[in-house]
């Protein structure tokens, strides 16, 4: 009888510490299933997220941007959260042209093709509009 008692407890106490190691192993599972994610899908968006706002926030005076939709232009003025863009012109007359200007939100802006170099004659033209 001694015999039972002593065997059920010795399993008692061998099968507590396979518990504990299936639950160590399982937080160190999910704890490496974590960073794995962090380093390749979290991190990498951040730092996209980060580019992208830092771009917005320089836009200038004749950028030649893309917007989210696929709109090409060139920044003709910025203001707190809109994008003024020219993106053609059209004829009025045989001997006058007017540009074409598109308002966007600043965040639709995805991308610029071209930076502005310093003003030229016809962005300063387009000054007191």
């Amino acid at each position: 009888m001694l015999d039972l008692i002593i065997g059920a407890a010795h399993a008692q106490a061998s099968s507590s510490q396979s518990s504990t190691e299936a639950t160590l192993s399982t937080m160190v599972f999910w704890v490496l299933l974590f960073a794995i994610f962090y380093f390749l899908l979290i991190r990498p968006q951040q730092k996209q997220a980060k580019q992208h706002k830092e771009m917005v926030e320089n836009l200038q005076r004749g950028d030649s941007v893309v917007t989210a939709g696929g709109l090409l232009g060139r920044v003709s003025r910025v203001e707190d959260d809109v994008v003024v863009l020219e993106v053609g012109e059209v004829d009025i007359s045989p001997k006058e042209k007017r540009s074409v200007r598109v308002k966007v939100r600043r965040a639709t802006v995805s991308g610029i093709v071209a930076k502005s170099v310093g003003g030229d004659a016809a962005n300063d033209k387009d000054a007191g509009t």
